[in-house]
């Protein structure tokens, strides 16, 4: 792949510095950006191919905590709280779900991702072989976590799931591609604190990601704080479980002292607040998250309980439910969220040039239309990165790249027929019902 200089009317960088380019241009080569900067700046390149974008550049999102296959479950057991909702309408129907199953829900959760300018996600789920072949088509890039349930990786079972997990790890992982591979225990209440250790340990062999639920309602862990006497935090801190590269979900029941834990072990959190409020699990204590300057990503979860996959819509309620939970309008500036669901998302899913535009890191980018009523008017730099944030959404992004290759052009998907893929989810999901 040759050279190529992107120029924007605006190219918004997501880094630490805050930096923006008006306008702006990029140079992209080998799924990489080379340089970045004002466009008058740019440097002389004979022959470059130049592509004038116009609009408004910036990376693409990071959905830190999902399990997009579950589109083949969107809206089932709404009204449920989540211990029903887990084991009367999710796990039933996903104990029928086959490998082409869950590969037909990933290709149409993909694309859908990716019209919303999502261009990674890191997904919890089963059926991991199938997830990555259907990234590979869509042109995403996939942090694949392979899910680990008790009713179905109990310790002496027919097969061992660490093991297979660590295969597909050695034979997947790929950190200059688009495909990374974690570990995923489901949670400690599912499996118990013993088999949690040996994937957590798992894990930090394998120097990768362990991603985990955890304190998402407020009795999930009953059990275990009585039997240990402490915190849940406190026992997987003691049990040696937070002493690598640590992604936990949602952390909505956590104390002053259990925060004070994921910061000293430099735990990652992502917040999924739609998820939450759908599930009534509470409110995430953000603003005392940020306090501490833990690091919080953004996440959907599953589009069973969103029931989108449209990150955006976390970057306006996040902020949003942290203000008025707080009664504090001063809490999470756009540029903080707008960094949640890029740079350091990027960071939390163990992505380290990710989720940044800056010369060195991947060029995965989206293109927003700025002539649109949601952007009007448009006057001081803080009022960009304002309506940004609060107004973006899927309907405004016209193009996506993904390593440099453009997955979305001018509104369409270019890699996946979604109307086969919508076709095939709807008779699948049908089956899976019963109907």
């Amino acid at each position: 792949m040759g050279r190529v200089r992107y120029l924007a009317d605006v190219v918004l960088t997501c880094d630490q510095s805050e930096a923006a380019y008006i306008p702006g241009a990029l140079d992209v080569e080998d799924g990489q950006i080379v340089w970045i900067g004002d466009a008058a700046d740019s440097p002389s390149i004979p022959e470059i191919e130049v592509c004038d974008l116009g609009g408004l550049v910036m990376p693409g999102l990071i959905n830190a905590h999902c399990h997009t296959p579950m589109t083949l479950l969107r809206g089932v057991g709404d009204g449920l709280p989540l211990n029903r909702w887990l084991t009367e309408a999710m796990w039933p129907r996903e104990g029928r779900m086959t490998s082409e199953d869950a590969w037909w829900g990933m290709v149409l959760g993909s694309a859908e991702m990716l019209r919303a300018g999502v261009t990674t996600s890191c997904e919890m789920y089963l059926h991991e072989e199938s997830l990555v072949d259907a990234v590979r088509t869509s042109g995403g890039r996939l942090v694949m976590t392979p899910g680990v349930l008790s009713s179905l990786h109990t310790k002496g079972s027919k097969t061992d799931r660490l093991e297979e997990i660590e295969i597909f790890y050695r034979h997947h992982h790929d950190p200059k591609g688009r495909i990374t591979v974690g570990v995923a225990p489901h949670s400690a209440y599912d499996l118990g604190i013993p088999r949690v250790v040996e994937l957590a340990e798992l894990s930090q062999n394998l120097d990768t990601l362990l991603h985990i639920h955890l304190a998402e309602t407020q009795k999930e862990s009953a059990r275990l704080v009585e039997e240990y006497g402490t915190s849940l935090v406190q026992i997987l801190s003691e049990s040696g479980v937070l002493d690598g590269r640590v992604l936990v979900a949602h952390c909505v029941w956590v104390s002053d002292t259990d925060l004070k834990l994921l910061k000293d072990h430099d735990v990652k959190v992502v917040h999924c607040p739609i998820s939450n409020m759908k599930l009534g699990s509470g409110v995430a204590p953000l603003k005392a998250m940020h306090e501490l300057e833990i690091s919080v990503a953004l996440g959907t979860d599953g589009p069973a309980s969103n029931d989108t996959l449209n990150l955006w819509e976390e970057v306006k309620i996040a902020p949003l439910l942290a203000r008025v939970t707080d009664l504090d309008a001063t809490l999470l500036r756009p540029a903080d969220v707008l960094a949640m669901a890029t740079r350091v998302g990027g960071h939390a899913v163990g992505l380290d040039k990710v989720g940044c535009l800056a010369s060195g890191w991947a060029a995965d980018f989206q293109r927003i239309e700025l002539d649109h009523h949601s952007f009007t008017p448009l006057g001081e730099y803080s009022d960009l990165l304002a309506h940004v944030a609060w107004s973006g959404c899927d309907k405004q992004i016209t193009d996506v790249w993904v390593a440099g290759n453009r997955v979305i052009e001018n509104g369409v998907v270019q890699t996946v027929d979604e109307e086969k893929a919508r076709v095939e989810v709807t008779e699948r999901a049908r089956r899976l019902a019963g109907i």
